[in-house]
């Protein structure tokens, strides 16, 4: 396709194959023709369908890339832009990070089942319920009519020389009826801005 690239990965963890879609550009990057231009310094020598080949000396070389050097891209990532820890970015995280973001923009379970590769939806359904996305669509439904655009209007930091006190700006109306054996737990967290 000139509009995206279809990837299958034939051997996976669980011994199933998966396919996976490379789209256009986001914010100015254009990934279709990073890899085009990524496909144009293979050498016509390779012997082997596999697409990442090592790099040495200034080229390419006919050695693919295996699993394990490809599974620590994020910790060597990590390690350049000098992230602490950067032992715990795996491979995995680009699997959670990619999830996360799918349920931030608000896909359902079916979704988050198929990109994950999950059967159960119990690890989906982690990711949903951990949505910031969705815990502010939830509080926005809550409190119904709240003329704020901002996710965070109500609160407003204000530092002192000796602290960080934060002032609440608005306070929303809860109404509570016919209700018996309820708690609440507010935590709140002194975080600096």
């Amino acid at each position: 396709m000139g509009s995206s690239f279809i990837i299958t990965l034939p051997f996976t963890k669980n011994k199933t194959s998966r396919t996976f879609v490379i789209t256009g550009n986001i914010d100015g990057t254009d990934f279709l023709h990073l890899i085009r231009k990524y496909a144009a310094l293979r050498p016509e020598t390779i012997q082997h369908q596999r697409f990442f080949i090592f790099y040495k000396n200034g080229k390419c070389t006919t050695q693919p890339v295996g699993k394990n050097t490809l599974g620590k891209v994020p910790s060597t990532i990590a390690s350049f832009l000098k992230l602490p820890n950067p032992q715990l970015y795996t491979g995995h995280c680009l699997r959670r990070s990619s999830t996360t973001l799918l349920a931030d923009a608000g896909a359902d379970i079916t979704t988050i089942k198929r990109h994950g590769g999950w059967k159960s939806t119990t690890v989906a359904e982690s990711y949903i319920e951990n949505s910031i996305a969705n815990k502010i669509n939830i509080a926005n439904r809550i409190n119904q009519g709240d003329s704020c655009s901002s996710n965070i209007c109500n609160v407003i930091p204000e530092t002192s020389s000796s602290d960080s006190n934060m002032l609440i700006n608005k306070v929303l109306p809860i109404n509570f009826s016919k209700c018996e054996n309820i708690t609440f737990n507010l935590n709140i967290n002194n975080v600096p801005f």
